[in-house]
């Protein structure tokens, strides 16, 4: 039962998403949701709560929070992520977004692919830092990371 069976995104001090954002965080949640892993692994020597848990997202003082319970309420964890490292790829991800947004509409399919692939491969460098960041905190397979970067870049639209 080590996995995630809530998810909440604090997002009141950001701006209205745009339609786009809306919609890959929708995705995100639902394919979160549905499939994901997510271990606590014993900190300090003591035994971690069991999942399934909710995690609770936000921005504070320029930290990622990971706020995480069990699903009767207890705390399981809390730990705070510098987002210097994710800055510089949430950038490159959302600027590859906006051309692949745009390529949709007006492009061929073969440069839509191309353009995807970039954006694919973007993403996949921002799930490798998260994975990286969230080391002896919380075990991530790749397709939650992934899911859980995507989330990250939504709070980050505002941030």
């Amino acid at each position: 039962m080590s996995r995630i069976s809530q998810i909440e995104l604090d997002d009141r001090n950001l701006p209205p998403p745009t339609p786009e954002i809306e919609q890959e965080r929708k995705v995100a949640i639902f394919d979160l949701i549905e499939d994901n892993s997510f271990v606590l692994p014993k900190r300090d020597e003591r035994d971690t709560p069991e999942g399934p848990y909710h995690l609770a997202l936000s921005i504070r003082e320029k930290r990622l929070v990971f706020d995480i319970e069990t699903e009767g309420g207890d705390k399981a964890a809390e730990f705070h992520l510098s987002l210097s490292p994710f800055r510089q790829v949430v950038k490159d991800y959302y600027q590859i977004c906006e051309s692949y947004f745009t390529a949709v509409k007006t492009l061929p399919p073969s440069q839509i692919e191309t353009i995807d692939m970039a954006r694919r491969g973007i993403h996949n460098e921002g799930s490798r830092v998260l994975q990286e960041r969230l080391e002896g905190k919380a075990e991530v397979d790749t397709d939650t990371a992934r899911r859980l970067f995507t989330l990250i870049c939504v709070l980050h639209f505002g941030g």
